[in-house]
């Protein structure tokens, strides 16, 4: 694979290159999932259905509700003989008790943790560099994209702290392409799986780009397909993003947007899982809306999406936020969309959000502003300036996969099915 674990976003010197994803697929049908009341039985039914293969990403795996169901369904299906697939990440999943893992295993399921250290006085270790993605494809057929973890705090019972959250299902041609990835963590050109689809292949009108972030040869490919629709708007732009921190490229994208006449809306976090977030988010406030950049915080409960529309037909969904763990170091994965009846769908659920739960920040008049406040903005910029260049002094370890513990005998596995080392 593109090694997760070299370097991440070394100093920058000169224009940035073009993103490497590039190669857009037709014919796929995208369904919008909000929240774990669409998510999860969707995704459970689609599991019990598989015939062949089930291979699944994801950041946090709990030992709840939800993670219980999850293994009850992962179980089934790798007893009716599929091959089973999971990898979680060291510090999201860092709790999963050996109980819970032992009937998984002695059914067969590949279960590999990504980057697995100890604990430190009972403190994670393991904290840059976290295999974020989320990614489910059952059969080569259905895939599954977004920023939903499998916990129960993406339900509603959950109380006050239940996260808002989407996700997409996608069928068609572009499914191949995710689980070539997946099998062999390389975004591939050319390759037989990625062709686009014939006819008989074409599930419906959305042409779709997966894009990830890496810290190989797409360090910045996430940011960049941001930047290309923001500079592409001519009249809409909505960006609802649970950790917003981006670096000063972007958010100078988006202040001339606003300038030239495109109605730019952030939907940020009001009642953050994190009390940081909103302290930095806050920090950059003054600097968009002098441009005419509207910003809304989210005050029903946490915002943990990772959504954004731009005119009447590009969207994207994923698990990258807007902030430098996202950009500039974790291992990410979003699908770009052009289809106008998605964006529809997507814009009317955020426009939702916008006229019922959230609450506009508004500029403070200039002579009313602290110095400290000046400041503190000054300073924010010049770090998110630097930050990609910086990220390379970090801990530069190579994280890897740990096989909790070996298949059975006769359990088979594809010809070439995870035979990638992620670090």
């Amino acid at each position: 694979m593109s090694g997760p674990a070299r370097g991440s976003g070394g100093r920058q010197r000169g224009p940035r290159r073009p993103p490497a994803s590039t190669q857009w697929m037709p014919g796929n049908a995208v369904s919008l999932l909000e929240n774990g009341e669409a998510f999860f039985p969707r995704v459970f039914e689609v599991i019990r259905g598989a015939r062949r293969e089930v291979l699944l990403e994801t950041f946090i795996l709990f030992e709840d509700k939800v993670g219980l169901a999850l293994r009850e369904v992962l179980l089934d299906a790798a007893r009716r003989g599929v091959f089973v697939s999971v990898l979680v990440d060291g510090y999201g999943s860092v709790d999963l008790s050996e109980a819970f893992l032992a009937d998984l295993i002695a059914a067969g399921v590949h279960f590999r943790v990504f980057d697995p250290r100890p604990k430190l006085l009972g403190m994670r270790t393991n904290v840059f560099r976290r295999m974020h993605r989320k990614l489910l494809i059952v059969d080569g057929e259905t895939a599954f994209v977004g920023g939903i973890n499998f916990s129960a705090d993406h339900l509603a019972d959950f109380g006050p702290s239940a996260k808002q959250d989407y996700a997409i299902e996608v069928r068609g041609p572009i499914v191949a392409r995710l689980r070539s990835f997946v099998r062999t963590g390389e975004v591939r050109r050319g390759h037989p799986d990625a062709r686009p689809g014939t006819d008989a292949e074409r599930a419906g009108d959305a042409e779709c780009l997966f894009v990830v972030r890496d810290n190989d040869a797409h360090r910045t490919d996430i940011e960049q397909h941001y930047r290309i629709a923001i500079r592409a708007a001519r009249r809409d732009l909505t960006i609802a993003n649970a950790y917003f921190f981006p670096g000063y490229r972007l958010l100078r994208d988006l202040r001339h947007a606003a300038r030239r006449g495109v109605r730019v809306r952030l939907i940020l976090q009001g009642e953050p899982d994190m009390p940081i977030v909103k302290v930095g988010a806050r920090m950059l406030h003054d600097y968009l809306l002098d441009a005419g950049v509207k910003i809304y915080e989210y005050c029903e409960r946490p915002l943990h999406g990772k959504v954004a529309v731009a005119d009447d037909d590009w969207s994207t969904v994923g698990s990258s936020n807007l902030d430098p763990l996202s950009l500039s170091l974790n291992l990410e994965a979003n699908l770009v969309i052009r289809d106008q009846r998605f964006n529809q769908v997507l814009r009317e659920r955020l426009d939702a959000l916008v006229s019922r739960h959230c609450r506009e920040v508004k500029a403070v008049a200039s002579h009313r502003r602290p110095i400290w406040r000046a400041a503190a903005s000054f300073l924010a910029f010049h770090f998110l300036r630097r930050f990609p260049a910086w990220a390379g002094w970090l801990p530069a370890h190579t994280p890897k996969l740990e096989k909790v513990e070996a298949p059975p005998r006769g359990q088979a596995e594809p010809p070439d099915a995870h035979s990638r080392q992620t670090g």
